[in-house]
């Protein structure tokens, strides 16, 4: 009879339950994304196949299917799949599970799979009462994470682990998920409302099919349509789209604001750009290119504000990354400008193009292989750091453009110290050239 009342409410559990939970997945082959670990011949895909799969993390943002994976895993195993989430769990519960492993592969000869949720939750001394079975193969763990395990995971349990990426999903994985959702639910969904919800869910699928719960109950559930105002509302976000021509259009005004030091356009058209669910990776690329095109040397900093930028867009995504962004916009719209990185790179490579200066001068050339100082390799070339300066006047470029200057310092900014140290140097070298115009060859002069 208990059998019977447990029965019963798990399908009403399973009934009630969030959309997302109820089309998770039950093969491989109905997993959305990533395929580079789960595609045709993919490593992971191969190892969980063969029921061969070892201690492994899972590292991604929320919603990217971390869980699912290990629930598919669960699936494909002849051994016993055992759960854990890091929130509640305690040393005490680690043990008891490996006490059953034990008791399990002697008793009955099958392994035990332990899957913990949210590991990074997991203390120092939690993980390492893992440690000893994990590495005599008692257990085959699987942990998952949103935070980066080299920070978050003990080093012996990460060495022990094979660490799989899994990234957000696409706009285009999403909208198959919405479709999927949508056809359980019986419901139908509009372009419009079907593009808002991808676009806001920021890859993360269970986001999405929260969201298009929400708007299938507001447009009136089985057997209506749900279109972008019903959208907006589940999401309590408004829509600002724009098509394909504008969204060049507005990229361009926002890169050309940051280049004109407009702050407040730049951080204008930043918040157009969220607001119409642009991709912030995107924004950040971009940032990180107009951080030399644009800035270069001038402010050197500005590069790695815009790297740091966009490194934290993916280590802590939206909404939160707006900051970063924002940060990073308002840096490079108020630092001073130079494109001598542009300038300099086009003109290099213009020379290389055309052939010129091929050969490597002969003091330039490696030395270090046997037979190099024979060719005369080498020969005649001065160390810089025996000078007490640092630095030594000898030729680098190929003989036939030793003329040619590629690189020309504005006088903007970090540049204006660029170009008086590169006229101390050329004060330097001319001196050294010419003795009567330093300061002993002045006073030999005079006498």
């Amino acid at each position: 009879m208990s059998d019977l009342f447990e029965s019963a409410a798990e399908e009403v559990m399973r009934r009630q339950a969030p959309l997302a939970a109820r089309l998770r997945p039950r093969h491989l082959d109905d997993l959305v994304g990533h395929e580079d670990l789960l595609g045709t011949e993919a490593p992971l895909r191969t190892l969980i196949q063969a029921d061969k799969l070892t201690s492994i993390i899972l590292w991604g943002p929320p919603g990217c299917g971390k869980t699912t994976l290990a629930r598919l895993i669960a699936n494909h195993t002849k051994k016993q799949f055992v759960t854990l989430s890091a929130v509640s769990a305690t040393v005490k519960d680690v043990r008891q599970i490996i006490d059953e492993a034990r008791r399990r592969l002697g008793e009955q000869n099958v392994g035990t799979i332990l899957f913990l949720d949210e590991v990074h939750r997991f203390n120092k001394g939690q993980q390492d009462a893992l440690l000893p079975s994990v590495e005599d193969g008692l257990l085959t763990f699987i942990g998952a994470t949103t935070e980066n395990p080299y920070f978050e995971v003990n080093p012996p349990l990460l060495s022990r682990s094979n660490l799989f990426r899994m990234n957000e999903l696409s706009d285009e994985a999403v909208t198959e998920l919405l479709l999927r959702g949508a056809k359980h639910e019986e419901i139908s969904l509009s372009q419009d409302a079907s593009d808002h919800l991808a676009r806001r869910a920021d890859g993360d699928a269970r986001r999405a099919l929260t969201a298009l719960e929400v708007a299938a109950v507001l447009a009136g559930g089985k057997g209506s349509t749900v279109n972008l105002n019903h959208a907006e509302q589940a999401l309590d976000a408004r829509a600002h789209r724009y098509g394909e021509d504008e969204h060049y259009d507005v990229i361009s005004a926002f890169i050309k604001s940051i280049r004109g030091s407009d702050v407040d356009a730049s951080l204008y058209w930043l918040a157009r750009m969220l607001e119409a669910g642009e991709d912030p990776r995107f924004v950040a690329r971009r940032l990180v290119i107009l951080a030399s095109e644009d800035i270069g040397m001038a402010d050197p900093m500005s590069l790695l504000v815009a790297d740091a930028a966009a490194r934290a867009v993916d280590f802590v995504g939206l909404p939160e990354a707006q900051l970063n962004l924002s940060q990073a916009v308002i840096h490079l719209a108020t630092a001073p400008k130079s494109n001598s990185a542009l300038l300099g790179i086009t003109r290099a490579r213009h020379d290389v193009r055309n052939g010129q200066g091929r050969r490597v001068p002969r003091h330039l050339r490696d030395s270090h292989y046997s037979g190099a100082q024979d060719l005369g390799h080498g020969e005649d070339y001065v160390y810089p750091h025996s000078s007490e300066a640092g630095w030594v006047e000898q030729q680098y470029l190929p003989d036939d453009i030793t003329g040619h200057r590629y690189y020309s310092p504005s006088l903007h900014g970090f540049e204006a110290e660029i170009v008086q140290r590169l006229a101390d140097q050329q004060g330097a070298a001319d001196s050294r050239r010419d003795p009567m115009t330093s300061d002993e060859g002045a006073k030999d002069q005079k006498t």
